[in-house]
């Protein structure tokens, strides 16, 4: 356990959440009540059923879950509901920046159309500036298990809401489809001037990872933490001051490491990676953005001066503008959270 400071110091500093899927945060009783209220059965009979089956070997087991989940989104008003939940969560951790994938083909396929997704998503962001000043970006993910054809059409789709669109990623099924398969519309994207981000190097290599900075262009990179198993590349990330969206609970719960002592964020701190945590589908790996803090703190045995560093990171990463990051960064440095974290011994977390 850590202590009451250390945890209290977590919760208080400001933060940004870089690597969140909105369809990842839909907590059980939320999926029930949208279920209840669009005439939709499910399998499970109740909400603690379906939190047993968040069981999972893989990735691939997983998704299978996740998208049975996303079957019962609609509306808009569906949308909206499930995004206010989770800026509500970043309410209440002190998360003033958020930075949220969503998985249009999921959607688009079953019939719900990009507009009424987007737009129920855009209305809860404005509410949630509006009622607590959180501000956010909108990345709509490439699902790679499906052919880049159809990810070129829901670009297409999407150039419709641009004002509404930071950039572009890729997620679901790492193994078996590599960065290279959708180099073209990541070429699309970037003409179009939107930003590019990718997963690579969870259950893939640290290959993908290197395939997805030189192929798809990207200028961050989600997960990555196989990139250990490459010099030259964690040179490269360094060099190139390319992010890394960290998940730890995400990576103990899909067994992308055994222990969380086995992920190796404090190797890619030590070699000065710009390394951030996140939380990823939270709803569905057992903890939001501050359990995921509190758990590398207690397993590598830090302090608050590097969750301070995380928490800088995070900020630096991120895609707001250069004036806002330093007005985070300041807030930071500036409210006696540095002047605290340097004066702290470094043995602060309990055994």
């Amino acid at each position: 356990m850590i202590t009451d400071t250390l945890n209290n110091f977590i919760h208080n500093i400001p933060k940004a959440e870089l690597h969140v899927h909105i369809e990842g945060t839909f907590e059980p009783e939320l999926l029930f009540e949208i279920a209840q209220r669009n005439n939709i059965q499910i399998k499970h009979k109740s909400a603690e059923e379906l939190k047993n089956a968040y069981n999972f070997n893989n990735l691939q087991e997983f998704l299978d879950i996740y998208y049975e989940g996303a079957d019962v989104l609609l509306h808009e008003q569906d949308f909206y509901d499930l995004t206010f939940a989770y800026l509500q969560k970043c309410q209440s951790e002190n998360i003033v920046h958020t930075e949220i994938f969503f998985d249009p083909q999921t959607h688009t396929q079953r019939g719900v159309s990009f507009k009424t997704l987007i737009t129920g998503i855009n209305k809860a962001l404005i509410d949630g500036f509006k009622k607590w000043g959180i501000t956010s970006r909108l990345i709509p993910n490439f699902l790679r298990h499906l052919s880049e054809e159809d990810a070129i059409k829901m670009f297409k789709e999407a150039l419709e809401f641009r004002e509404l669109i930071t950039g572009f990623g890729l997620d679901s099924s790492e193994l078996g489809h590599p960065p290279a398969k959708f180099k073209k519309v990541f070429q699309m994207v970037g003409e179009e001037g939107f930003l590019r981000v990718a997963h690579a190097g969870e259950e893939g290599p640290a290959q993908n990872v290197s395939d997805s900075l030189r192929l798809l262009k990207v200028s961050r990179i989600d997960h990555g933490v196989r990139s250990v198993d490459d010099k030259l590349l964690l040179k490269e990330l360094v060099e190139k001051q390319i992010p890394l969206t960290v998940c730890p609970l995400s990576n103990l719960k899909l067994k992308v490491v055994k222990e969380m002592k086995d992920l190796p964020l404090q190797i890619l701190l030590d070699h000065n990676i710009l390394a951030t945590i996140n939380s990823d589908d939270p709803a569905y790996f057992g903890g939001y953005l501050n359990e995921n803090y509190r758990a590398v703190a207690e397993t590598f045995k830090w302090s608050e001066a590097e969750i301070l560093t995380l928490a800088e990171n995070s900020f630096k990463a991120s895609f707001l503008a250069n004036e806002d990051k330093n007005k985070w960064l300041g807030e930071l440095r500036n409210n006696g959270y540095r002047s605290f974290a340097n004066g702290v011994s470094k043995i602060t977390i309990g055994q």
